[in-house]
Formats: C-alpha cells, sequence, structure tokens
C-alpha cells in the first residue's frame, strides 16, 4: 500500500514495536493516530516523532468498546479519513504451565489481544470501505505458528488473531482493502514488563532477538509492498519453514528448549 500522505491508525503505539511502527509511517511521509492506553508512553512517542500536526494521540484502551467506537470519529475530527489500521497493542501472561494460570489471567489476555484486536477492526471497517484503498494489518505472533510451552494461552489468542485476520483477507479479497497478518519473533521489547509479568533467565541458552527498530522497519515494508503475511526476525523464518517441513519435530524442539529454562 502506498504511504506518503496516507492516514494509520497505530494501537499499542506508545512503546515498542507499536511506537516504532508510528515513527516508521511518520518517516514514510503518513500522518498517524497513536493509540495506547499508556498516556505517558504516548507523549514519548509524540516527541520522538516530532511530526507536529501529523501525528495525534489517543488514549484508549482496546478492551472498552465503547472508547475505540468513538475512536474513528476523533481520528477522522483531527486527521480527516483513515486509509490503515494497524493493530499492534498486545500483552502475554506469566511463564507458566495451563494448570498453574488463574483462569484471571488467561482470559485478560483473549481480552486484550483477540478481542481487542477484533473491537478495532469493527469499530474502523465502515470507515475504511469508504475508501479507494485501505488497510488492516494485525499483529499475530511466531506462537501462533508454533507452540511455546509456560505460553500457551498467548498463543492461542495470537492464534486467535491469526485465522481472524486471514478471514478478514479471504472476505475482503477483492476489494480495495488489503490485509496482512505480523508474525513476530523474539523482539527485544519490553513485552514482559508492560505486561507486568517476570521474564525468564534464558543464561547461554539466550537467541538473538531482533531490535523493535529493525521489526518496525520490517512492518512497514510489509505493508508497502502489500504482504500477506509479515514474518519478522530471523527466528520466525526459519522456525516456520521447520514447521512446514516437519511440525511434530519443530514442536517437540522448541518446547524442550523452554522446559529447559523454566524454574523446576
Amino acid at each position: 500500500m502506498r504511504i506518503p500522505d496516507r492516514v494509520f491508525v497505530v494501537t499499542g503505539a506508545g512503546n515498542g514495536m507499536g511506537r516504532e511502527v508510528a515513527l516508521g509511517l511518520i518517516r514514510k511521509g503518513a500522518k498517524v493516530a497513536a493509540v495506547d492506553v499508556a498516556a505517558e508512553g504516548l507523549a514519548e512517542t509524540a516527541r520522538l516523532a516530532a511530526a507536529g500536526t501529523s501525528l495525534s494521540t489517543h488514549v484508549v484502551d482496546v478492551t472498552d468498546r465503547e472508547a475505540v467506537n468513538a475512536l474513528p470519529a476523533a481520528v477522522i475530527e483531527r486527521h480527516g479519513v483513515v486509509d490503515g489500521v494497524v493493530n499492534i497493542a498486545g500483552v502475554i501472561h506469566r511463564f507458566a504451565y495451563v494448570d498453574d494460570l488463574d483462569p484471571s489471567e488467561t482470559d485478560r489476555i483473549m481480552r486484550i489481544n483477540y478481542e481487542g484486536t477484533v473491537n478495532v477492526c469493527r469499530a474502523f471497517l465502515p470507515v475504511l470501505k469508504q475508501r479507494p484503498e485501505a488497510l488492516i494489518a494485525n499483529m499475530s505472533s511466531l506462537s501462533a505458528l508454533i507452540p511455546f510451552a509456560s505460553q500457551t494461552f498467548y498463543g492461542a489468542s495470537k492464534g486467535a488473531v491469526k485465522q481472524f485476520s486471514e478471514g478478514l483477507y479471504a472476505e475482503l479479497h477483492g476489494t480495495g482493502i488489503e490485509v496482512c497478518t505480523i508474525f513476530p519473533g523474539q523482539v527485544s521489547t519490553d513485552l514482559t514488563g508492560n505486561s507486568g509479568v517476570e521474564m525468564l533467565d534464558a543464561g547461554s541458552r539466550a537467541v538473538r532477538a531482533t531490535t523493535p527498530q529493525d521489526a518496525g522497519r520490517k512492518i512497514v515494508a510489509g505493508i508497502e509492498k502489500g504482504r500477506f503475511r509479515i514474518l519478522v526476525g530471523t527466528d520466525a523464518a526459519v522456525l516456520d519453514r521447520l514447521v512446514r517441513i516437519n511440525a511434530g519435530w519443530a514442536t517437540r524442539l522448541v518446547a524442550r528448549q523452554m522446559k529447559s529454562v523454566l524454574p523446576a
């Protein structure tokens, strides 16, 4: 999709990949409505962008349907139109097995990651259908392609996003709305801190992570090229290929690696 002079809504824009996507779109000549639940994070994004009226900030919780439904009018009032929506907002849960997690923890994951994405897409679809060309990009995860022990509910929420997003692609194919789905591997954001959980200590087994800046560039480039799937990071590309070759073997490989760093 052509980016210059277009208006994009980016959720999760107060930190990490969401911030970098917002900044990357601004650098390409777009206008951005940056959305996040954290006002301080949005203020920092605005400071880094130094984009004047080309960037607006909107403090919205994506699980609040009433607030999300009011967002299109707020963005249009500020920027005139909406050409694209990029759903980045998301969290993980504690690194723990299914039977050790409280339903309140796992319900939160589904509300933010899946229902939040659906809420935003539903709110903006009528607006996007009015444009001659439009885009929806949804953040899934490598864990939607291959499971990671101790993040099963997170993977399930992102698997739901994958199916929803690719289902939207099928429904909207042939219209003016492009839909792409993003699958990042390990990215060196503060996802654990922002999610309120502790990171595992992988020690010498730690894998190299993609920087948020590189991830943001990859996502913006994928949007620009109209990719169906955007794989972010070497780990995402390699594991996606291994799953296609031998899903059982690849799943057992990752399970052994995860179990080796989980607390006994």
